[in-house]
């Protein structure tokens, strides 16, 4: 043997390299998410106050502009039409140019439309600038849905939408009490003067506190994008968040960048894996807004109630939305975790009979086969049928105001509030699970559905009333739910093979 072979032999081998670091789903830190869900959630208010601050008003805007009751009735139809239509432009392109620069977007046409209501001397005003107004506000909520999705995986994402449910919900029990008292002491133009205080300090927090989460853009943070209003202030997130990451890792490299496509919205809205289950919230979003704007001028002709105590009988509507919510976040966060438990060891079960990889089969499976459904729509007929029990007790109570007491139709409000939006964010959760790569626009494709049919249903609901009475009008709008329970069903039981179908599809 050589003196070359022994060297050869002898010498030592390379150092083993360190074991890569795994990189996180999100570099966001748990108080950093915090903060963040608290802004999206803040920013998502905007729409509930615009809307629900307005209606101790409707009776006092309708004698100053010398118009009817149903002609003012028109601008909360207007903006729930706009209400609807703008997050598919919005939602789209926060999907695509980045969140921060949709906020800022939104939040200057409201600030403007909010400066012209206060000034506004005529109906044709007041109606145009309600619709801008609502194209302003109404995305934030889609947004924020996005900004969620970027950033929380499945596991949590129940809980923090239970969050951000309860926060977009604080105008629902709020709101009316402060439009009541600023109308009933400043007038209703001070509504809209506090709108626009309100709106530009925020916008200001916005461009200060929100860092982009854009998984196209920033992929799961540790991307520093090269505009100025997208890398600030993301670097600073980067610098103290207590999550170990590496800015090199691969994973770290953002997705595809897409075009803006606002028909996106549209094509999930019809899609028949998605079709059923947000018509069937539609519907029932649709009665409960009824049932809202309905009440001013239920309270005020039946128990007599003036501006202010007319807000306050929203209160209890708002704190059950907001109760309701935040109880069914961790109710989601827990199912989703009991049936991913059941689906895994269930799993392993059939790997360890075949012989098979338990790690490789579980991850394979865990978006084609896992019961998602199981997991989140499993208390939907629970609040359904109570919300339709809950609009049977309000028309019925609310018709005979000498007779029945009116802490009975406020409570039946405080259960509509609960179950309306336990369900709307159980199904708003859904649709971010199965779209996560356009999480707004998905959230866009509700908005459009519910606001649309909200937008019909309150536009007849006092001429309803007012020509069968208020408990066979009710009556109606509960047989009309429990109908739509139908397309609950269908989703149970056809929506994954249809997502499936779908995906091989797309493959082939």
């Amino acid at each position: 043997m050589t003196g070359e072979d022994t060297h050869s032999i002898s010498s030592p081998l390379p150092p083993t390299p360190p074991p890569a670091l795994e990189e996180p789903y999100s570099i966001f830190d748990k108080r950093q998410k915090a903060l963040i869900i608290l802004i999206v959630s803040t920013a998502a208010t905007f729409s509930g106050f615009a809307s629900n601050i307005y209606f101790p008003a409707l009776p006092t805007i309708a004698r100053d502009l010398d118009i009817s009751v149903e002609l003012v009735n028109l601008t909360v139809t207007s903006y729930l039409i706009f209400q609807g239509l703008a997050p598919s432009l919005w939602g789209p392109i926060s999907d695509v140019r980045g969140r921060r620069v949709a906020y800022c977007c939104t939040f200057l046409v409201f600030l403007g439309a909010c400066i012209g209501l206060a000034e506004t001397k005529n109906y044709v005003t007041l109606i145009v600038l309600r619709c801008l107004q609502s194209a302003g506000s109404a995305s934030t909520i889609a947004i924020g849905s996005g900004v969620i999705g970027d950033i929380t995986t499945r596991a949590e994402r129940g809980g923090f939408m239970g969050i951000f449910q309860a926060g977009l919900l604080v105008p629902v029990a709020v709101g009316p009490v402060i439009g009541g008292a600023l109308a009933g002491s400043l007038g209703w133009r001070a509504i809209f003067w506090f709108l626009a205080i309100y709106s530009g300090a925020f916008l200001f927090l916005v461009i200060v506190l929100l860092p982009e989460t854009l998984r196209s853009i920033v992929a799961n943070g540790s991307r520093t994008p090269a505009s100025r209003i997208g890398s600030y202030p993301l670097h600073f997130y980067q610098k103290t968040t207590k999550v170990l990451w590496s800015p090199e890792a691969a994973t770290s490299q953002p997705a595809a960048r897409k075009r803006i496509d606002v028909t996106g919205p549209l094509r999930i809205l019809v899609s028949k894996h998605a079709a059923p289950i947000i018509l069937f919230l539609a519907v029932y979003y649709a009665v409960w807004q009824m049932s809202i704007t309905a009440m001013s001028s239920l309270f005020a002709a039946g128990y007599g109630l003036g501006e202010t105590q007319i807000g306050l009988t929203f209160i209890a509507n708002g704190a059950g939305s907001m109760i309701g919510t935040l109880i069914t976040g961790k109710i989601l966060d827990i199912d989703y975790r009991r049936v991913k438990t059941r689906y895994e060891n269930r799993s392993a079960q059939i790997d360890r009979g075949e012989g098979g990889d338990t790690s490789v089969r579980s991850e394979a499976g865990s978006d084609d086969s896992f019961p998602l459904e199981q997991a989140r729509l499993r208390l939907i007929p629970l609040f359904s049928l109570v919300q339709c029990l809950s609009i049977l007790l309000f028309g019925w109570t609310i018709q005979y105001p000498n007779r029945v007491h009116i802490a009975v139709p406020i409570v039946s409000t405080f259960i509509t509030g609960w179950t309306a939006v336990s369900t709307q964010s159980i199904v708003m959760t859904y649709l971010v699970d199965i779209f996560s790569d356009k999480s707004a626009a998905a959230s866009a494709s509700l908005n459009l559905a519910r606001c649309l049919f909200a937008a019909g249903g309150t536009s007849f609901v006092m001429p309803l009333v007012n020509s069968i009475g208020v408990g066979l009008a009710f009556t109606i709008c509960a047989i009309v739910q429990v109908v739509a329970l139908f397309g609950v069903a269908v989703q149970w039981r056809f929506a994954a093979k249809w997502r499936r179908a779908e995906k091989e599809k797309r493959e082939g």
